[in-house]
C-alpha cells in the first residue's frame, strides 16, 4: 500500500533493456518514498539509471514489474490516456533544454498546460506564474528576445502553472553558465520552501548539493548510505 505521506513511493522498480545480445538492468530493484515538500536530487555518473527513472517517475515510461504510487495512485498499468492526464495535472516538467515553442511568446508558453487541460481562462494563471518567477515584463517577448536563464525561468513558470504535485527537473543549469545556475537554483529553493515538492535529476554533485536530501544510484540500483539530507555524509533513515 501507498504511503499516505508520501508524495511519491516506488517499489521495487525493475526496468531493463535489450542491447543487441545483452540485457541493461537500467533499475534493478529500485525502491525509496518522498515526502510532499521535499526538495531532493536524484543523482549518479552516467548510465546509472537516472534518465529511465526520471522517465518513469514522469509517467513517460513504465517499469517492467513494482509499483508506483503518486500521490497515492498506483500509476503502473494505467492507460496511455490517463498517464497523459496525470502528466498534465500532477507534474511540471523542466527540461535542461528549455522546450519552448519558438514562434510562441513567454505568455503564450505558459498557457499550453492549461489550453491542453481544457482550461479556458489560461491567460490570467499564466501570467502570474511568469511574476512569479519573476517575468513580469518579459511576458510578451518570445524566447529569442530572452537570455538562457530567463528561458528557464518560462519553462518553470509552465511546469508551475497547472499547481502540480511535483515539479520533475531534468538538469534544468545544463546549458546556463554558473550565474544564471545560481539563479535557477535559489528559485527552485524558494518555490520548495513554500511547499512545492522538486526533484533535480543531475549528474553533477554540485548541483545535487544544493537540495537538502540525495538519491544516488549507481548500475541502476540505490546506493543505500548516500541517501543523505543536507551535509550529513551519514546514512538518512530508510525512507
Amino acid at each position: 500500500m501507498a504511503d499516505p505521506h508520501s508524495i511519491i513511493r516506488v517499489q521495487s522498480l525493475v526496468k531493463h533493456y535489450q542491447v543487441g545480445d545483452d540485457t541493461v538492468r537500467a533499475l534493478d530493484d529500485v525502491s525509496f518514498g518522498i515526502a510532499a515538500g521535499e526538495m531532493v536530487a536524484i543523482t549518479g555518473p552516467s548510465g546509472s539509471g537516472k534518465s529511465t527513472l526520471m522517465h518513469v517517475l514522469g509517467c513517460l515510461d513504465q517499469a517492467d514489474s513494482g509499483n508506483y504510487f503518486l500521490a497515492g495512485e498506483d500509476v503502473a498499468g494505467l492507460s496511455s490516456d490517463r498517464l497523459a492526464e496525470i502528466r498534465n495535472r500532477r507534474i511540471g516538467f523542466v527540461f535542461q533544454t528549455f522546450n519552448l515553442l519558438p514562434r510562441m511568446t513567454a505568455l503564450e508558453n505558459v498557457e499550453l498546460p492549461l489550453l491542453y487541460a481544457g482550461r479556458r481562462n489560461a491567460k490570467g494563471p499564466a501570467a502570474e506564474a511568469l511574476e512569479k518567477v519573476g517575468l513580469k515584463d518579459r511576458m510578451h517577448h518570445t524566447p529569442s528576445q530572452l537570455s538562457g536563464g530567463q528561458r528557464q525561468r518560462v519553462a518553470i513558470a509552465r511546469a508551475l502553472v497547472t499547481n502540480p504535485a511535483m515539479i520533475l527537473a531534468d538538469e534544468p543549469t545544463g546549458n546556463l553558465d554558473t550565474r544564471m545556475g545560481g539563479e535557477i537554483l535559489r528559485l527552485m529553493s524558494e518555490l520548495n520552501a513554500e511547499g512545492r515538492t522538486i526533484l533535480i535529476v543531475t549528474h553533477e554533485p554540485e548541483i545535487a548539493q544544493h537540495c537538502p536530501r540525495q538519491i544516488f544510484l549507481r548500475n541502476g540500483k540505490v546506493v543505500p548510505e548516500t541517501i543523505r539530507r543536507g551535509a550529513d555524509s551519514g546514512p538518512a533513515p530508510s525512507p
